[in-house]
């Protein structure tokens, strides 16, 4: 499973008749740099299948490959990537090798910006 933020919403026009009615949106993985907030953390865009109510901007979990499909076993559903969370809260250590200087008890949201303490 890997973090993506939502930046945006793909409209289908012709779609297997097992994914009609589902929303599809467009995210970008994050790696650890990403989280941090470093452009070079953030990945290529991809497209996903959420049934969760994401929305721009969201912070997602989501797997992909034969795990994106898995959740509908045995239902077959030609997608490779799934939305399989929305995250609330999630607290990431400053990224290795970073000028900036991390004090006692302080951690790097994504939701609030710059480091906060606990």
């Amino acid at each position: 499973m890997r973090i993506a933020e939502i930046i945006g919403k793909v409209v289908l026009s012709k779609v297997d008749p097992s994914v009609a009615g589902a929303t599809w949106l467009i995210g970008v993985p994050l790696n650890h740099a990403g989280l941090n907030g470093d452009e070079a953390g953030r990945g290529e865009p991809l497209v996903m299948l959420d049934e969760r109510g994401a929305g721009n901007g969201s912070i997602v979990a989501f797997s992909e490959g034969g795990e994106a499909a898995a959740p509908f076993h045995p239902n077959e559903k030609p997608i490779d990537a799934y939305c399989s969370a929305i995250l609330d809260n999630l607290e990431v250590e400053p990224t290795p090798n970073t000028t900036t200087k991390k004090t006692a008890g302080e951690q790097k949201t994504l939701f609030d910006g710059p480091a906060r303490k606990k």
